[in-house]
């Protein structure tokens, strides 16, 4: 797999779990403990995500 597909997979997974969190906070009873989760994963992408685009910049410098 190449490093931009890879990029725009963990793209996709990011805005799944973005959508997962609106469907949750929609619900009259949030579950804060599901909410909180899924913000960590969110945010574990985020950074997976910043890391392979550094990395994709520094290749295409070299």
């Amino acid at each position: 797999m190449s490093l931009i597909a890879h990029i725009e997979e963990l793209k996709e997974k990011h805005q799944t779990i973005q959508r997962q969190i609106e469907l949750e906070m929609a619900r009259p009873l949030v579950d804060g403990l599901k909410v909180s989760e899924l913000k960590r994963r969110k945010l574990l992408l985020k950074e997976k995500i910043e890391k392979f685009k550094s990395g994709q910049d520094v290749a295409l410098r070299a």
